[in-house]
């Protein structure tokens, strides 16, 4: 005998609906909070140790004894800036970081992109294993070939050639590189130079996930190799050159190993900074009183100049590399 459908059964499912629906809505609004939990620490672990270089770098040093000064300053002062701009050779080691880390990074970029095309479309004999050596440059630490790389630039001879003519180095046979930008334009050029290797695997990640269709269309048309790379694939990895490019500069920027190695003299900003804590001591000021405030507020404007430049670029381009790092993980 069949069981007749109570009345009640369209109810009870409309009760259930609406408590589903509740349920749903409930659910939203908690994964809201969380997430808008999130962003708010993440942001204050990214802002705080800006505004407090800020903050202090515009504080006249009197106002750090005063408890009721904390985060606004009730004047201000540029004397902190003044004294860091001596100190650090600001404008000579800004020029001297522009040199070594912009044309590096355009290097860096032609080089890479070519060793990624050819890792991510040619077939060739032992592409594995160079590869997985690509991989090793990632992982091998900087200081374990620290002293054959200066070495290296500090007795540069292009596989011998130098030697046989003696008239382009002096009669010494050999070309000192330290203190020169072209210690690091060279790696770049060969598609060695600072994280080359991570760049290369970004490019080859890229170029494999574009449709060979593009290669087979310009291969009709008659385009060879270099030609199908240069008119076909080049304009469609801007997204990726993009990228690269600016990772590439935060990186030389930032760097400070390789610079104090191979830049004796001709400081970059982060070599610069470092000395500056040493350095901050000649000046009259500070040097007599060895007041620690004096000095705190002075470094602090000191790394706040270091790091303005990539602040400004980052405000400029902030647009295109969202848009390039949204590209890039989508095809890679």
């Amino acid at each position: 005998m069949e069981r007749t459908p109570s009345r009640i059964d369209p109810l009870h499912r409309l009760l259930g609906w609406m408590g589903e629906h509740h349920f749903h809505k409930r659910s939203r609004w908690l994964w809201k909070l969380v997430r808008l939990a999130l962003l708010i620490g993440l942001g204050y672990s990214l802002l705080y140790p800006l505004l407090f270089l800020a903050s202090n770098a515009i504080k006249p040093v009197y106002q750090n004894y005063d408890p009721s000064v904390i985060w606004i300053p009730r004047s201000t002062t540029m004397k902190n800036f003044y004294d860091a701009i001596k100190v650090m050779a600001y404008w000579k080691s800004l020029n001297t970081t522009l040199l070594v880390s912009v044309a590096s990074a355009i290097l860096q970029i032609v080089s890479t992109v070519l060793v990624g095309y050819g890792f991510a479309r040619f077939r060739f004999r032992f592409r594995g294993l160079l590869f997985a050596l690509v991989i090793l440059t990632i992982i091998v630490p900087p200081q374990t070939i620290a002293i054959p790389n200066y070495m290296l630039f500090r007795n540069f001879d292009l596989f011998g050639l130098l030697r046989l003519v003696p008239g382009l180095t002096g009669g010494k046979g050999f070309i000192n590189l330290i203190n020169s930008p072209f210690a690091f334009y060279l790696p770049a050029i060969l598609a060695s130079g600072l994280k080359g290797g991570i760049f290369i695997f970004v490019f080859r990640q890229f170029f494999r996930g574009m449709p060979r269709e593009l290669e087979d269309a310009a291969a009709i048309d008659g385009c060879s190799f270099f030609q199908t790379f240069l008119r076909v694939m080049l304009p469609n990895a801007g997204a990726a050159m993009l990228t690269v490019f600016l990772f590439s500069i935060v990186w030389y920027w930032n760097d400070f190993y390789a610079p104090s190695m191979l830049m004796s003299t001709n400081w970059t900003l982060s070599v610069a900074l470092a000395a500056a804590k040493s350095n901050m001591n000649m000046l009259p000021e500070v040097g007599a009183s060895m007041d620690m405030y004096l000095l705190t507020t002075r470094i602090q404007a000191a790394c706040l100049m270091t790091i303005a430049p990539l602040l400004l670029l980052y405000v400029v381009a902030q647009r295109y590399f969202t848009e390039s790092i949204e590209r890039t993980g989508i095809v890679g």
